[in-house]
């Protein structure tokens, strides 16, 4: 199945959600409710099974499908040149290593996923969100809130650093700081991620646009990449396992 068929597939066939929660919201310290709650019905996040959304690269103008059963974190990210699969244990590229371009295709192969689903993925078990004092950024002071991960949180590192900027007045993320730890560099400065213009998903508020900086002190220099996002579904029931599978021929692991 192509990605503009299983596309067409996905915006046809999920399933919207009903509003009552089908299970216990997580526990989280009040100031950090206070974050979800200006982000939406976040028990739709809580008792969703799957998330898609189409991603656009504003610097070439590219665009990408991505797929993600929730809890297990299994996902796939159709493109023109290429597919990349994570089916549990092992991520694959289709049709070879060469059709992407970027560094490494485990590290990317979950990164906008990561990026995109803040704060709602920041109440998964394991993930402890701490209040603390407010940070300047640009001339604004914003409420300040630091992330920490216990080990084997799906998708993190336990020496990762997120530091999330909230608007003191709408309670909505508009920034992220960070420091991945993937490439295992000695490098431990801060670069930014903007949050801007929120739309409406089924009661969920995303940012329609994602623009990475470089950090220097209390302010942002140069733009790093900038991509936009739409089409963005929350489903009850989760995608066919077999959208992750490893293609039998045509595909390779991704280092």
């Amino acid at each position: 199945m192509n990605f503009k068929s299983l596309a067409f597939f996905l915006l046809l066939g999920l399933l919207s959600f009903c509003s009552t929660p089908k299970k216990p919201l997580p526990e989280v310290d009040q100031e950090f409710k206070t974050v979800l709650d200006a982000h939406g019905d976040w028990a739709k996040w809580v008792n969703a099974k799957a998330f898609s959304y189409t991603l656009f690269h504003e610097t070439n103008l590219t665009q990408e499908n991505h797929f993600f059963n929730l809890g297990s974190r299994k996902g796939r990210i159709d493109a023109a040149n290429f597919q990349i699969g994570f089916d549990g244990e092992k991520v694959w590229i289709s049709p070879n290593r060469a059709a992407f371009q970027g560094p490494s295709v485990q590290f990317y192969h979950n990164l906008y996923f990561n990026f995109f689903s803040i704060p709602y993925i920041f109440t998964d078990a394991g993930v402890k969100v701490t209040k603390t004092e407010n940070r300047t950024l640009n001339g604004k002071s914003y409420d300040t809130f630091n992330v920490g991960f216990e080990d084997n949180v799906k998708g993190f590192n336990p020496k990762d650093t997120y530091i999330m900027l909230v608007d003191p007045e709408t309670h909505r993320l508009e920034w992220v700081l960070y420091n991945l730890t993937f490439f295992n560099t000695p490098d431990t400065s801060l670069s930014a991620m903007k949050y801007e213009d929120y739309r409406n998903a089924d009661g969920l508020v995303f940012p329609r646009l994602l623009t990475a900086y470089l950090l220097e002190g209390d302010s942002t220099t140069k733009i790093r990449s900038q991509v936009s996002f739409a089409d963005v579904v929350l489903a009850e029931d989760e995608l066919k396992e077999s959208l992750f599978e490893m293609p039998e021929k045509y595909a390779v692991l991704a280092n």
